[in-house]
Order: structure tokens, then sequence, then C-alpha cells
């Protein structure tokens, strides 16, 4: 998903990111603009430097987008909002049991968001959403509703079947959420200091501890 992002046309690649061209692919430029609002954040970054990076002019990349809050919302529709629909879709046609679905959907939000460089966006938006509350309102409502709408249908299904003992739907979709937004809130600061979490040991774990407590206990014997 992210490679469509960053380096899916073979000139982007080749090119000087001083070259100007007189055109550019609207892919080109969000791509320009994860990386650098990953790198810098989204106070820091400019306009100006987004099309640098691009190798246009400020001029081409106002063509497309007019306002960087609008190339924010471009990244976002382009990088995480088809691996939620995807993820919708998988829901929706799931025969196995809830804990299978929840694993699916968890695993399925790092592989495609949280290991790439959209997971930098996720700690964009921790730190920076009370500077721009405009942005964060659009994340909240074209990513976190989705999401938590997601894992609730799977916990919902769960209590339904008696697979999971009933509890508070959306306490549990807290508790879930919370250490994945730990892990990509730790891939881009504190691993940095030679600490780093092995994913996948960080990720069976947790979705271990999470179906114990959700299953029945006559279930788990």
């Amino acid at each position: 998903m992210v490679a469509t992002l960053s380096a899916s046309e073979p000139d982007v690649a080749e090119r000087s990111p001083r070259r100007r061209r007189k055109d550019a692919r609207p892919s080109e430029l969000t791509a320009a603009a994860l990386d650098l609002f990953v790198e810098r954040g989204f106070a820091a970054t400019r306009l100006d430097d987004v099309a640098t990076r691009a190798g246009v002019s400020k001029g081409t990349l106002y063509l497309y987008f007019d306002s960087k809050e609008a190339l924010f919302k471009a990244v976002i529709e382009e990088g995480i909002v088809p691996a939620i629909a995807a993820a919708e879709q998988q829901l929706a046609g799931h025969e196995g049991s809830a804990a299978e679905l929840l694993r699916a959907l968890l695993i399925g939000w790092w592989q495609q968001i949280g290991s790439t460089r959209m997971g930098g966006v996720v700690k964009l938006i921790i730190s920076e959403s009370r500077n721009f509350p405009d942005v964060a309102q659009y994340y909240h409502d074209h990513v976190i509703v989705r999401g938590r709408s997601l894992l609730r249908t799977a916990l919902q299904r769960g209590f339904a079947s008696g697979e999971f003992r009933r509890m508070d739907v959306e306490s549990c979709i807290d508790v879930i959420i919370a250490p994945l937004l730990m892990l990509v809130i730790w891939r881009y600061s504190f691993c940095f200091c030679g600490n780093d979490i092995a994913p996948d040991d960080y990720l069976n774990t947790h979705f271990d501890l999470l179906i114990r407590g959700l299953t029945q206990a006559e279930t788990r014997q």
C-alpha cells in the first residue's frame, strides 16, 4: 500500500529531488508529503518543501492541493482508507471464529499500516492533534471511527456466540488498540535509542493475553 505512495512510479526513484518538472501526478505529491510529515511532523512541513521533494514548483502543487490540510487528507485517503475498506470487506465475508477475525484485523492493521511509512502518521496525529484540530477531526472521522466499528463488530460477534464473555465493548476496543499505538510510537521514537521491540513477538503476546481475557473460563480449560 505505502509502496504505491512512495515509489510506485519508476521516474520517482530515479530523478533528483532538486530537478524541477512541469507536471506531477498527485500520487507523487502525496508520497513526498508523507515522507516529510513522518520526518518533520505536520507543523514543520511546508508546501515549498513538499514541492521541492516532489521535484515540481509550488504552483504545480497548488494545481492539485490548495493547502497543507488538503494534502494531508489526500495522504490518508490514499494510504489508510483503502486498508480500512479492505478490512470491512474481510469482516463482511468472515465465516470463522470471532478470535480468528480479531487476529486477522490486528495483524492486517500492522502489516498494511503500522509497519509501513503510514505508521508515522499515527504518531503525528497523537503528537499534533491539539494544535491542528481540523486535521485531527478528519482523521478521527475517516479512520478512527471506522476502525473502532470493525473491532466493535468482531467483539459483538464473540459476545453473541458465547465465544467471548460479555464485557463493556467500548472499553475492550480501547484496550485492544492501546498496545498497537504504543508499538507504532516506539517504532518512531525509542527504538532509535537501541531499545527495539520485535513486532511479531509483541503482537503474538498481545493477542494471546487478549483472547485469554475475552474467552470464557470453561472455554480455556
